[in-house]
């Protein structure tokens, strides 16, 4: 069973820094060099300085980045700019936001979370990670001694009953309020009624936990424990660096949207064509609509089918939008005879097994390289800037493939699901050398 804990988180004294607004920052993964700059002037506390600091001229392996946000981090402490919590709390986190014209609302709260290498507990990946990004934040690990971003877990309860157990509670206080770089609106409270925290941790003991977001950092975070442990620095399996600093969200919360991830695709020998692309599809796929220059009716099309086997393809040397259905699912075992119904199933895996990897260089040519974009108008100001060749629009995965997929061990193919919006960092760290 997952091992859920409340904890002493370390916030920002508002008093010292002002508005919570003005100190938060997106995770690091997400944030260009524009936005970096943006964040930097927005307050001399905004937390980028901590979570993505700027390389400088001159850097080498003794003063760095990472040794630049330690000290700043250590200095904020000092001076009590960031301070500890007195009593042990979860902190339930709310994000309002828009897209396509459509309003959300998400909660969920922050906990710590016992570090489980996966495969041997109730944690379960749903995507494959890579080494640079681990290194990066093992490093800025290493030199603060915090987890000063999140990792997002999911976790069934179709009743909502965890989070039951916080709801009177919120809505008695008032939340802090960020508002970001996005125009999401974000909320925190802070939770302390020790019978509420009991009966929520009670009731997240049975349940497994799904990342859903986060994978690098929670793989660094195992590391991290590793090395720690190397150098007698875990007396117990108490010991901070046992833990991580977690967002927990239930499955059935009504504002978890996974946003499609499209692809735009450059690299093939020729500019394709409508009638080139149908002629490249015909053997497996059924063109069921021709919507011209109208992207977002072959959008619509797909979203109304619901299906994981109907794509809409926008040919940038015509101009043209088609949907096409896959009209024998049965195919995608022989290209994937090592993977199970569920992966062979996703949407993205038919796209690039089937129709990038081998249609397109069979009948096309060339290399198929993507660019991913999550909405509409991304990929139709692609097409219109003639920035890709290709433009794909693929059907999301659900939790329900999130939930099958990881439970029985298997990792999606990458960029299968973008939980949108992203969990800020700065509303609360995590300390890994004390409680």
């Amino acid at each position: 069973m997952a091992d859920i804990r409340a904890f002493r988180g370390f916030r920002y004294d508002l008093g010292r820094v002002g508005t919570l607004s003005d100190v938060v920052a997106p995770p690091y993964d997400v944030i260009d060099p524009a936005l970096q700059q943006k964040l930097y002037d927005a307050s001399p506390y905004n937390a980028i300085r901590l979570e993505l600091t700027r390389d400088e001229p001159g850097d080498d392996e003794l003063n760095n980045k990472y040794n630049r946000a330690g000290n700043t981090l250590r200095e904020w402490l000092g001076a009590n700019v960031v301070r500890q919590d007195t009593g042990r709390g979860l902190y339930v986190y709310e994000q309002e936001y828009t897209v396509e014209g459509q309003t959300f609302s998400r909660r969920g709260f922050f906990a710590r979370v016992r570090l489980e290498p996966f495969g041997e507990g109730k944690i379960y990946p749903h995507e494959q990670t890579m080494s640079g990004p681990k290194e990066d934040r093992l490093k800025l690990y290493r030199a603060s001694g915090f987890n000063l971003s999140p990792v997002f877990g999911l976790y069934p309860d179709a009743e909502g009953e965890v989070f039951g157990h916080l709801e009177t509670l919120v809505r008695s206080a008032p939340p802090l309020v960020a508002k970001d770089h996005l125009g999401v609106i974000n909320r925190l409270w802070t939770i302390t009624d020790s019978a509420a925290i009991s009966k929520v941790i009670g009731a997240m003991g049975p349940k497994p936990v799904y990342i859903a977001d986060g994978h690098h950092r929670y793989e660094t975070g195992l590391k991290y424990l590793e090395e720690r442990r190397a150098l007698g620095e875990v007396p117990d399996d108490e010991a901070a660096p046992n833990f991580c600093l977690m967002m927990l969200v239930g499955m059935n919360d009504p504002g978890l949207l996974i946003l499609p991830t499209h692809r735009l695709v450059s690299g093939l020998a020729t500019d394709v064509t409508a009638p080139q692309l149908e002629a490249a599809l015909a053997g497996y796929f059924d063109v069921v609509e021709r919507t011209g220059t109208d992207a977002r009716a072959a959008w619509e099309h797909v979203q109304m089918d619901g299906s994981q086997t109907a794509f809409a393809f926008g040919t940038t040397a015509d101009g043209q939008w088609l949907v096409a259905r896959l009209r024998d699912p049965d195919v995608m075992a022989e290209l994937a005879p090592d993977r199970s119904d569920d992966w062979r199933g996703l949407g993205v895996s038919v796209l690039h097994k089937l129709v990038l990897d081998r249609l397109l260089r069979d009948k096309i040519g060339g290399t198929p390289v993507c660019k991913y974009v999550h909405l509409l108008s991304e990929a139709t100001d692609a097409t219109a800037k003639k920035e890709c060749q290709l433009a794909c629009l693929v059907p999301p995965a659900t939790m329900g493939h999130v939930e099958r997929i990881a439970g029985h061990g298997e990792k999606m193919p990458p960029k299968s699901t973008y939980f949108y919006p992203k969990l800020l960092t700065g509303l609360v760290f995590n300390a890994l050398k004390k409680d």
